[in-house]
């Protein structure tokens, strides 16, 4: 008995759709070979892959394989179906996208949702604390980074975003064999309220939101209406 997986399911958009999609385009691939067409999304966090198989009505296996570096596990879901590949191709998805990806064309209701899923696959938040005079731990400031290995992509991503919403930076650094966009503190809870205020709650990176959740308890002025709502939602 073969595999089942809904063929359809990049035809149209919604939150989910937009959210995978964009987590493909950062932590997942196509490929043809001679057995057919496979669509690969891979992550260290097994709760997504499970999610992302769940919303696939994917009845394929996730295997695990261990990584050198980092030295955690990795979660695999592969899928070999035509259809399916061939949909994320008119979606914008190529083989071998690392370094020519281009943003695919997104309506603006689920903008938010894409970039959420490409953070979720290949972007990072962090918290900066440093020692004041009594060596006390102090809160310095907050930072969201978007990495590609294309740079035409991340110039597509600054591009739509600050036609969305307000942010300070807009240059795309280059980095050790990619591309980076960096944002400081003001842009990075910008960027909070833009992610999370209508994300799937079983799509999204936990330990990515709670680094934003645990700024907010150090920096409970910085909560404002929006942010408030967010976190009791999720």
């Amino acid at each position: 008995m073969g595999y089942a997986v809904n063929e359809r399911f990049f035809h149209s958009w919604s939150k989910e759709m937009a959210y995978i999609l964009g987590f493909m385009y950062a932590d997942g691939t196509i490929y043809i070979s001679s057995r057919g067409k496979y669509s690969v999304v891979t992550s260290t966090d097994r709760m997504i892959i499970s999610a992302i198989k769940k919303h696939l009505d994917s009845t394929h296996k996730i295997t695990r394989r261990e990584l050198e570096y980092p030295r955690k596990p990795q979660f695999v879901l592969k899928i070999g179906n035509k259809n399916l590949y061939d949909s994320l191709t008119f979606r914008g998805l190529r083989p071998n996208k690392s370094l020519t990806a281009r943003l695919p064309i997104i309506p603006q209701k689920f903008l938010n949702n894409f970039l959420l899923g490409y953070f979720d696959g290949d972007g990072c938040v962090n918290l900066y604390r440093t020692k004041g005079a009594r060596k006390k731990l102090i809160m310095r400031k907050l930072s969201v980074i978007f990495t590609s290995g294309s740079k035409a992509f991340l110039e597509d991503v600054i591009k739509v975003l600050r036609k969305s919403i307000t942010l300070k930076q807009s240059i795309v650094y280059a980095s050790h064999r990619s591309f980076q966009l960096r944002f400081a503190t003001f842009d990075s809870v910008t960027l909070f309220k833009f992610f999370y205020q209508n994300a799937p709650k079983d799509l999204l990176f936990r330990r990515k939101f709670k680094i934003f959740q645990k700024y907010f308890e150090l920096r409970p002025q910085k909560i404002d209406s929006d942010i408030r709502k967010i976190i009791k939602k999720m």
